[in-house]
């Protein structure tokens, strides 16, 4: 009977942290963290933060698998093996989500995206990560917007990291805030007369002295001051015979402003490399198809150079054993089994038969 009562353990997995460099000890102070004010500029942009939610969306919520590749003869297959831990959840304090969905925005706006190791197994390999946003980092030996490869010498908050212990993903597509700075200054810059148009209850124009001892600068500008604010609270304004109101000409139509706006989205769309009726830019609705393809387009178009991006980077020698490999499960992502088409019913035909109650119908 000893047999059935032996104890048995499970081998021990020794995790150790990371020895801090000058700079580690400024991860996780999130007082100190920052997207930068390019960054907020940006996401000011209806159009740029809705391309930038949809593949922040997709990419956050696919899971990791982890596999290995076998010659057959004529291809070779994945064999698809446990996982690290940390593959479920790259930093124990938040969501792989969370890490996911950050990581991609840094390298949509920036090209380029930062982990840093928090703890090693014995066997030396990455155990924890954390991010660190790419707007506190700064690299002495490249200054972009390019990036030519792996930085070696590497700042975050004003002081150095052992670049041994950080991840860089590294975007094969530049930076939005590089490519699309041009197409965020203009979108900018119509939004905010769009704002002046909608701030100004009355068509705008200015008041013309006509007669009597003519007005200084200052009395002119008190009364603009005062018939703009008289004219905020009543609809009716009230001038004297010295002085008269002329309207601009000027509206949003003859200045073409909406069609600007319009042709302004397309740009930042194209320019996010996102299709444009992803962010409504001409569609009418959508449907079970094309709600389909939309998420095909959404990958094929959009998100996959950032998905490959991730994937590859974390099956590099530095993280994982030789011949291991990572991926994201796009299968689920892609499967019709997560769009639930409508039910269609045809209408009845016109010449169809008007079919008989029933008896119980009859009986009520």
């Amino acid at each position: 009977m000893a047999i059935f009562s032996k104890k048995v353990t499970a081998p021990a997995v020794n995790v150790s942290e990371v020895q801090a460099a000058a700079g580690s000890s400024q991860v996780g102070q999130f007082l100190t963290y920052s997207v930068g004010g390019l960054e907020e500029r940006a996401q000011s942009i209806p159009t740029v933060n809705r391309a930038v939610d949809l593949m922040a969306s997709m990419i956050g919520c696919l899971d990791l698998q982890q596999y290995t590749l076998q010659w057959t003869g004529e291809e070779y297959e994945e064999i698809y093996v446990p996982g690290e831990s940390w593959c479920s959840q790259p930093d124990p304090r938040v969501t792989r989500n969370f890490i996911m969905a950050n990581t991609f925005r840094d390298l949509f706006y920036h090209g380029r995206a930062f982990w840093a190791i928090t703890s090693r197994y014995s066997n030396s390999f990455p155990a924890t990560f954390t991010w660190i946003p790419t707007a506190n980092i700064s690299t002495m030996d490249q200054s972009g917007p390019q990036w030519f490869g792996p930085s070696d010498n590497i700042m975050f908050n004003g002081m150095p990291m052992d670049s041994t212990n950080v991840v860089q993903f590294l975007s094969p597509i530049p930076g939005f805030l590089y490519q699309g700075a041009r197409a965020t200054t203009i979108a900018i810059r119509l939004d905010q007369a769009a704002e002046r148009f909608a701030s100004t209850e009355i068509a705008a124009g200015y008041l013309q002295q006509k007669g009597g001892e003519p007005m200084s600068a200052e009395d002119l500008g008190e009364l603009a001051g005062a018939w703009a604010n008289a004219r905020r609270q009543n609809s009716i304004g009230a001038l004297n015979e010295f002085v008269e109101w002329h309207e601009f000409s000027s509206d949003p139509s003859k200045l073409q402003l909406v069609e600007a706006r319009e042709y302004s989205a397309l740009e930042l769309a194209r320019c996010a490399n996102i299709p444009p009726y992803m962010v409504g830019i001409g569609t009418t609705g959508m449907t079970y198809n094309n709600a389909q393809q939309a998420r095909q387009d959404l990958y094929l178009f959009g998100a996959k150079p950032f998905i490959d991006c991730i994937q590859e980077t974390l099956s590099m020698n530095q993280i994982l054993p030789r011949g291991r490999h990572v991926k994201f499960d796009l299968e689920s992502y892609l499967s019709d089994s997560l769009i639930m088409p409508d039910v269609m019913v045809e209408p009845p035909s016109p010449n169809a038969p008007t079919p008989a109650p029933n008896q119980q119908d009859m009986a009520e």
